[in-house]
C-alpha cells in the first residue's frame, strides 16, 4: 500500500493527503496506537485545500440535517471506512483525546505559524484545513519533503493584523472575547458575509479562498461554539 492509494480513495470526497511522517522509535509510544494496538509507524494527515471538500460535504448536508457539528459527522463517516480499508486507525482534531495536529502538520508538510496563530501554507495561504490523521502500523513509502519558506517571512505589510474591526490580533496574541463579542452585534454583518476579515486580508493563496457559502458556514460554527447565536445577514 502506498500513500497514493489512500489519496485516490479520498479524492471522490474532495479530501486530500496533507503529507505524512514517521514517528521515531523513541516517540512512537506518544502517538495513538495503530491497528491491533501496535505502535504508530507512519502518520498521514487528511484535509482540504481551499474548498476541495465543500461540494461533497454540502451535498451530504442537504440530506442529513439536525447535527450540531455536521462537518465533523461527515468527516468521520467518510474517513473511517477508508481507514479501515487500508488497515489504519483514524484520529480527529475535533474529539478527545486531543492530538497535537498543528505540530503534526508542521512535520508533515511546509506549513508555518502565521501572525494570526493559524498555519499558513505557501500555496494555499490560510485557506486549508486538517480533518483527520491516519495511523499505520507499518512504515509507508513517503516522499522526501522539499523545504519551502514561510510566505509570512517576505510579507512586510502584514495586512492580516490591521483588518480586524476590533483589533483582535496583535501578532503575538488573539483576543477571543473581543472577536466573539463583536460577532454578536449588528456591526459584524460583513464578518458573517465574508468570514474572518483578518484571514481574508492575507494575500497568499487567493485562488484557494473559500466560497461564500463555506465562509458563512464556518463563521456560524465558530460563533455557536463560543455560545453566541450568529447573526444571519440579510441579502
Amino acid at each position: 500500500m502506498k500513500p497514493d492509494d489512500v489519496a485516490e480513495a479520498l479524492a471522490p470526497y474532495g479530501l486530500v493527503l496533507r503529507g505524512g511522517f514517521d514517528p521515531d522509535a523513541n516517540e512512537a509510544a506518544d502517538f495513538p496506537a495503530a491497528a491491533n494496538g501496535r505502535p504508530a509507524a507512519s502518520v498521514l494527515l487528511v484535509g482540504g485545500a481551499g474548498g476541495s471538500y465543500w461540494t461533497a460535504f454540502s451535498a451530504w448536508l442537504e440530506t442529513r440535517q439536525g447535527f450540531a457539528d455536521p462537518l465533523d459527522v461527515w468527516t468521520k463517516e467518510t474517513v473511517a471506512p477508508i481507514a479501515d480499508e487500508f488497515g489504519a486507525v483514524a484520529v480527529y482534531p475535533f474529539e478527545p483525546p486531543w492530538q497535537p495536529f498543528q505540530r503534526w502538520a508542521q512535520r508533515a508538510e511546509n506549513v508555518y505559524a502565521s501572525p494570526l496563530g493559524i498555519l499558513i501554507h505557501p500555496d494555499y495561504g490560510l485557506w486549508h484545513a486538517y480533518r483527520a490523521a491516519l495511523i499505520f502500523p507499518e512504515p509507508l513509502e513517503l516522499d522526501d519533503r522539499k523545504e519551502r519558506a514561510s510566505p509570512c517571512d517576505a510579507c512586510a505589510d502584514k495586512p492580516c493584523l490591521s483588518a480586524c474591526p476590533v483589533g483582535a490580533f496583535s501578532g503575538s496574541a488573539y483576543d477571543l472575547s473581543a472577536c466573539a463579542g463583536h460577532l454578536a452585534t449588528p456591526a459584524s454583518r460583513d464578518c458573517h458575509l465574508i468570514g474572518c476579515r483578518a484571514r481574508d486580508a492575507c494575500p497568499v493563496g487567493r485562488d484557494y479562498r473559500y466560497g461564500e457559502a463555506q465562509r458563512r458556514f464556518h463563521m456560524a460554527a465558530f460563533t455557536r461554539a463560543r455560545g453566541v447565536e450568529p447573526i444571519i445577514p440579510e441579502d
